[in-house]
C-alpha cells in the first residue's frame, strides 16, 4: 500500500485499511465495526450538506441564466451536464448501498457487518470478474471520461474558457480520486484495483468506501459549480427575477391545526420588506393584519391548517424599486394530514389476494394525502382517493408499491408482497343445502322441484355460482348427465324406481362465476340425498 505515487487521500484511505486489517489480525473487536458505521454516518451527514449547497448553486446558477442568457446560458449548460454525469453515478452506488443491506433487520446495526459475502459474491468469481464487478469499474470510468470531456469542451470554446477559470486543479483531483488502475499493495506487487478495495472486507467497510465515493462525487461537483459562479453574488439580482420560498416550521400539519408558515424572498432583511400583497388561500382572499402580517422580509401566514390535502397560497408582493411598483408573483403550497384516530393492526401472514375475484385494497402513507401517493403492481387498478382494486393474474406472488412525496420534497416509497390464492373448492347444493358433511334428507317429490348449486363455504367474497350441469346417480342405475340445475325427466324417471331411504348422488357439477364466466373453478364436492319416502 505504500509503494508508487500516491495522492493524500489514497494514503489516508490506506492508512484506514491497514488499521482495519491489524484490527482484523487480532481478532477485531464489534466496537471496530461500529467506529466504521458512525464515519459511513458523518460522511453521509456531510454529503447531505454539500448536496444541499449543490442544489443552491444550480438555484443561483439557473436564476443568473435566466437574468443573463448571452453570458450565463452557455455556463449553465455544461453545469447541468456535469450535474447529469454526477447523479448518475452517485444513483448508482446509492442502489448498489441499499441492495448490500436488504435483508438485514436493522441497518445500523454495524456490529453484523463483519463479512465480505455480499461484495465478494457480486464482483468476483475467481480470479475474473462478474459482470457486476466490471459494471462498477466501468462506471467510474465513464465519470472520470465523461468530465474529462466537458473539461475539453470548456477548452476549446473561446467564450466559457474565459468564463470557468482554474480547473485543472479540479481536473487533477478527479484523475487522482477516481482512478481505476492497478494498485501496489504493501507487498510492493501490482494488484487490480477492485480487489485491492473490496475483496475480502467487512461489509461496513466497503459501505464506508462508496460513501466516500459519493463525498468526492459531490464535492467534485461543488468545487465545479463554484468555479462556474466565478465568486458572484446572486443576491444583487433584481426583484423581477426573485423567486418566493415557503418557511414552516414542519413539513406537515393536522387538521384542526393552524398553519403558521412564511412566505419570504430569497433575500429576508428589512430592506425587501413588501410594500403591499394581494395573496389568496385555495381562491380566499386574504386579509392583512388578520391572515397575515409584514415581520422584515417575510410575510408572516397566521391561517386554519384547513381539512387534509394539498392548500395552496396564490397572489402577488408588491416592492418599490426605482421610484416604481414591482410586482413578485406568489406561488407556494402546503399540505394538511388526518391526525390519527386509530391504530393499524394487521396480520402478518394474511397478505393474500384471490386470483378470479376483485380485491379491494386501501393503499395510503402516513403524512401524505391521497392525491400525491400512487401505486403500482400487476392487476392494480385504482378507484377513487386510496381505494383501488387487485385482479391478480398469474403466479404465486404479487408486489404492489406505494410511493409519494413528503411536504418536503422528500420521496417514500414502500413495497409489500402477496400471495396469490386460487378461489377455494365450491360445495354442491340441493335446495341450498350442502349436507354439512353427510346427506341431505328429502322426500323424491321435493327433490324433482329442487335446484342444484354450488356455494363457497366460509369465503370472504360474495360470489354467486351459476350451475351449467351436473351427473345424477341411482345405485343400480347407469349415471344421467343433466343441463342446466335440475333434474331432467330421464333423471326424474331413474328418481322414481329408487327406494326409500336410498342415498341417490349429484355429482360432476359444472359452474361458472357470474361476474367472471371464464374462471375455471375447482372441482365441485358431490352431493348426496336420503329419501325420505
Amino acid at each position: 500500500m505504500a509503494g508508487g505515487k500516491l495522492s493524500p487521500r489514497q494514503k489516508m484511505i490506506n492508512l484506514m485499511y491497514l488499521v482495519f486489517i491489524a484490527m482484523l489480525a487480532l481478532n477485531m473487536s464489534k466496537e471496530v465495526l461500529s467506529a466504521f458505521g458512525l464515519l459511513n454516518e458523518k460522511i453521509e451527514k456531510a454529503n447531505t450538506d454539500t448536496a444541499t449547497r449543490n442544489l443552491a448553486f444550480m438555484g443561483g446558477l439557473e436564476t443568473k441564466a435566466s437574468d443573463e442568457p448571452e453570458q450565463y446560458g452557455a455556463v449553465l449548460s455544461k453545469a447541468q451536464e456535469i450535474d447529469v454525469i454526477s447523479n448518475d453515478l452517485d444513483n448508482y452506488l446509492t442502489s448498489l448501498k441499499s441492495m448490500s443491506i436488504e435483508g438485514l433487520e436493522d441497518a445500523s446495526d454495524y456490529e453484523v457487518m463483519d463479512t465480505p459475502d455480499f461484495f465478494d459474491r457480486r464482483f468476483f468469481n475467481a480470479d475474473k470478474y462478474k459482470t457486476e464487478g466490471q459494471e462498477f469499474v466501468d462506471k467510474i470510468n465513464d465519470y472520470r471520461t465523461k468530465l474529462d470531456k466537458v473539461f475539453a469542451d470548456i477548452a476549446t470554446d473561446t467564450t466559457l474558457s474565459k468564463q470557468i477559470t482554474g480547473l485543472e486543479d479540479i481536473k487533477k483531483s478527479i484523475n487522482e480520486n477516481f482512478s481505476t488502475g492497478e494498485v501496489i499493495n504493501r507487498d510492493g506487487k501490482k494488484v487490480d484495483w477492485l480487489r485491492y478495495n473490496y475483496e475480502g472486507f467487512p461489509l461496513v467497510a466497503s459501505l464506508t468506501k462508496l460513501t466516500q465515493i459519493q463525498a468526492d462525487i459531490k464535492t467534485t461537483k461543488s468545487e465545479l459549480l463554484g468555479k462556474m459562479l466565478s465568486g458572484k453574488q446572486t443576491a444583487a439580482l433584481s426583484f423581477s427575477n426573485y423567486s418566493t420560498l415557503m418557511e414552516a416550521p414542519k413539513s406537515a400539519y393536522y387538521s384542526g391545526e393552524r398553519f403558521d408558515g412564511s412566505i419570504v424572498l430569497g433575500r429576508t432583511d428589512a430592506s425587501t420588506k413588501p410594500k403591499r400583497a394581494e395573496l389568496t388561500l385555495d381562491g380566499r382572499k386574504l386579509a392583512e393584519g388578520t391572515d397575515y402580517t409584514f415581520e422584515g422580509g417575510k410575510v408572516k401566514m397566521n391561517v386554519g391548517a384547513g381539512s387534509p390535502g394539498d392548500h395552496k397560497i396564490e397572489g402577488f408582493l408588491y416592492y418599490g424599486e426605482g421610484g416604481e411598483e414591482t410586482e413578485v408573483e406568489v406561488k407556494s403550497a402546503f399540505a394538511t394530514i388526518s391526525m390519527p384516530n386509530a391504530a393499524v393492526i394487521a396480520a402478518d401472514k394474511m397478505n393474500v389476494v384471490y386470483r378470479g375475484v376483485v380485491n379491494p385494497m386501501t393503499i395510503s402513507i402516513p403524512g401524505i394525502p391521497d392525491n400525491k401517493v400512487t401505486a403500482r403492481g400487476t392487476g392494480l387498478s385504482p378507484i377513487s382517493g386510496s381505494k383501488y382494486s387487485m385482479s391478480p393474474g398469474a403466479g404465486r406472488t404479487v408486489s404492489i408499491t406505494a410511493s409519494g412525496t413528503l411536504p418536503d420534497g422528500k420521496p417514500v416509497s414502500s413495497s409489500v408482497e402477496f400471495r396469490i390464492k386460487d378461489i377455494p373448492r365450491p360445495t354442491g347444493t340441493i335446495r341450498g343445502e350442502d349436507g354439512d358433511g353427510g346427506a341431505v334428507k328429502m322426500q323424491r317429490e321435493g327433490l324433482t322441484k329442487s335446484s342444484v348449486g354450488a356455494m363457497l363455504l366460509d369465503f370472504d367474497f360474495d360470489l354467486k355460482l351459476q350451475v351449467t350441469g351436473f351427473s345424477f346417480k341411482v345405485s343400480g342405475q347407469p349415471t344421467i348427465k343433466c343441463n342446466g340445475r335440475k333434474l331432467s325427466s330421464q333423471a326424474t324417471g331413474a328418481l322414481r324406481r329408487a327406494k326409500r331411504g336410498e342415498t341417490v348422488q349429484i355429482f360432476d357439477i359444472t359452474a361458472k362465476i357470474a361476474s367472471n364466466s371464464g374462471y375455471k373453478l375447482k372441482k365441485i364436492s358431490p352431493v348426496f340425498i336420503e329419501l325420505t319416502n
